[in-house]
């Protein structure tokens, strides 16, 4: 049995704890009684509180660029490329693109340089120092050879375009690789179409390999009369040239560069006369 003695104490220890009178009608909460002459406290309410909505989940992040595929990596750059409506729209895409990890050491994204309008497209490989450092194309000493050997047949960069076909400098002006190929020649197809040149010149041939899907090098496929086909299927008459800095390193070989800048004007002219 329970005496009388720890019945009270048990319901001491209730009412310290603050649990309901039960003598009363209505449960008592002592907790609340304020001292006399004090406001009483607001009571507090007991409910549970209605779930709260659970925040948005956040846009996962983009996986590193080394574990991303070379495949991913070539259907971004095409899907992005594709939406770009202008050159200077094509820019600037290209300067957020996070595909190609030349990005990671170059000085400078170098695109184009020239005349958006004009009828000739050279297409070189990659910058160099000096391009890598001014941002332009063929801007080095390859670049000075160039112009002189364009103003030979009165062309100069106000009435060509030229880009390349990587837009960052390779480390130590190696050869592209590949990957390094496939990430950027989307946004160079893109080029093509929005510029819509009567002649496209290859200038090396790395270059004209990723674009005609030869496999041939320049002194094979020089001399050649080409067809790059655009996305829509139109054609546009090609061409490959030697490249300056090999015409630096081999100036031997410059009389066969002659022979391909009078073939230049002379595919240029019969682009203009129309079939």
């Amino acid at each position: 049995m329970i005496c009388p003695a720890d019945l009270r104490a048990w319901l001491e220890w209730y009412h310290a704890m603050g649990a309901a009178d039960g003598l009363g009608g209505h449960p008592l909460d002592r907790t609340a009684l304020a001292a006399p002459g004090a406001e009483a406290a607001p009571a507090r309410d007991l409910r549970p509180s209605p779930p709260r909505p659970a925040a948005p989940a956040a846009a996962p992040a983009a996986a590193p660029l080394a574990l991303r595929s070379a495949g991913s990596i070539a259907a971004s750059a095409r899907e992005t490329a594709a939406a770009c409506r202008s050159v200077a729209e094509l820019e600037r895409a290209l300067a957020a693109f996070d595909g190609c990890a030349l990005k990671e050491t170059a000085l400078n994204l170098c695109f184009a340089d020239g005349n958006p309008a004009a009828e000739i497209m050279l297409i070189g490989e990659a910058p160099g120092a000096e391009e890598d450092r001014r941002g332009k194309p063929f801007v080095g000493p390859s670049g000075q050879l160039l112009d002189r050997m364009l103003a030979t047949i009165g062309l100069d960069r106000s009435t060509v375009y030229i880009t390349n076909v990587i837009y960052w400098r390779p480390p130590g002006n190696r050869s592209p690789t590949p990957a390094e190929i496939a990430a950027c020649q989307p946004f160079l197809e893109r080029q093509i179409e929005l510029i819509r040149p009567k002649l496209i010149v290859f200038v090396g041939g790395i270059a004209a390999r990723g674009l005609l899907g030869v496999k041939e090098g320049v002194t094979k496929l020089r001399g050649r009369r080409l067809i790059y086909r655009m996305e829509d299927g139109t054609p546009v008459p090609a061409m490959v040239m030697f490249h300056p800095a090999y015409l630096l390193r081999q100036p031997g070989q410059k009389r066969l560069a002659w022979r391909d800048l009078l073939a230049m004007r002379r595919l240029l002219k019969e682009s203009e006369a129309g079939p």
